[in-house]
């Protein structure tokens, strides 16, 4: 139990630690004063601040959050027009970077970690549907799981047919949406009754919500096919993404959004699969993090995106206390959807 902790705590910060480096590193290369560095949130466990540095780094209590404070991005402090050091008085150009820096970091250290783990483990590749049709996960909630199938059973028959694997179970349930439908189910070699199991309907596919167990292989990569490996699949990821969004928006559902217990979950779930599953997993969050940061809603990234494109665009600045009050509100409605979020997480187990 503790090691799949210390797996999630270790996965999730090291994602937000990324992020903020890369709004730290941004902000140090065009001459901002960054005056913390902090990884966790809430009472300071340690602290230092090496010789000839304006940063204080500390860890604190908290884990899965991590912050940086750039002088002069706070709306209460006091800015002095002949301070080089501080955000307001760099061009355009340096806090447009500065703040794309984060979700930046994000995609590069994705790259990283595919080609990583393509040269070395080498890439996971499906080999086919293994046999016999084994439940490898259930959705919580789906058909399944309310009809008592457990992870390990085997289906051998569906609507009277026979079923020797997952294209055959996909073959047979797509057309029996929402009608009253006969598995039989293997647990240890043993038969089970018959389970009448009614397919969700989704967008008209017959779904009962299981994975099956699947045969894989381990293919070697080159340097030259890891290193277009790390720049194509994160962009495959982000298209995937915004591809499920819309299909969240569309179904009016937030079933797919996980807050930081429910990532925690799954990366722990992950690591215990083993190396190629836990890296693969912390690839796939890093690219949504990145990715939902440049979303134009106020309190992230794309949303001071959005105002910095405007003064672009009109050459003036928007007023700063505007500004300051739609990104306070903003942040308040991103920690209400995560509180929300988060307790459904811990209330679904």
């Amino acid at each position: 139990m503790i090691d799949k902790i210390l797996f999630a705590v270790f996965g999730i910060s090291l994602l937000v630690i990324v992020h903020e480096f890369g709004h730290y590193i941004a902000a140090r290369a065009f001459g901002m004063r960054v005056t913390r560095f902090s990884i966790g949130i809430g009472p300071v466990l340690a602290k230092f601040q090496p010789k000839g540095s304006p940063t204080v780094f500390q860890i604190s209590a908290i884990p899965f959050m991590a912050y940086v404070m750039i002088a002069g991005m706070n709306p209460a402090e006091e800015i002095d027009p002949n301070d080089p050091g501080i955000y307001p008085n760099k061009g355009v150009f340096a806090r447009i970077i500065t703040i794309f820096g984060g979700p930046f970091a994000n995609y590069i250290a994705a790259s990283a970690m595919v080609f990583a783990l393509a040269v070395t483990v080498g890439w996971r590749e499906l080999q086919g549907p293994s046999e016999p049709m084994t439940v490898m996960e259930i959705n919580p909630g789906s058909p399944v799981d309310k009809a008592g199938i457990h992870v390990g059973d085997v289906i051998v028959e569906a609507d009277g047919h026979k079923i020797r694997n997952v294209d055959e179970l996909i073959e047979v349930t797509k057309p029996r949406a929402g009608k009253p439908t006969t598995y039989l189910v293997e647990r240890d070699g043993k038969s089970l009754p018959a389970m009448q199991i009614t397919p969700d309907d989704i967008q008209g596919r017959g779904i009962i919500g299981v994975t099956p167990q699947y045969d894989f292989v381990y293919r070697q990569v080159g340097i030259g096919e890891g290193i277009e490996m790390a720049l194509t699949l994160p962009f495959k990821l982000t298209v995937a993404n915004l591809a499920g969004i819309g299909d969240l928006i569309e179904r009016r559902t937030t079933e797919g959004i996980k807050g930081p217990v429910g990532m925690g979950k799954l990366i722990a779930e992950q690591a215990e699969k083993g190396v190629f599953d836990f890296v693969w997993i912390l690839i796939a969050i890093s690219v949504a993090l990145g990715l939902f940061n440049l979303f134009p809603l106020p309190a992230l990234d794309g949303g001071r995106l959005i105002f910095l494109a405007y003064e672009v665009i009109t050459r003036k600045r928007p007023n700063e206390r505007m500004e300051a009050a739609i990104h306070t509100l903003g942040l308040l409605f991103l920690f209400g959807v995560i509180v929300l979020v988060t307790w459904r997480d811990v209330t679904s187990g």
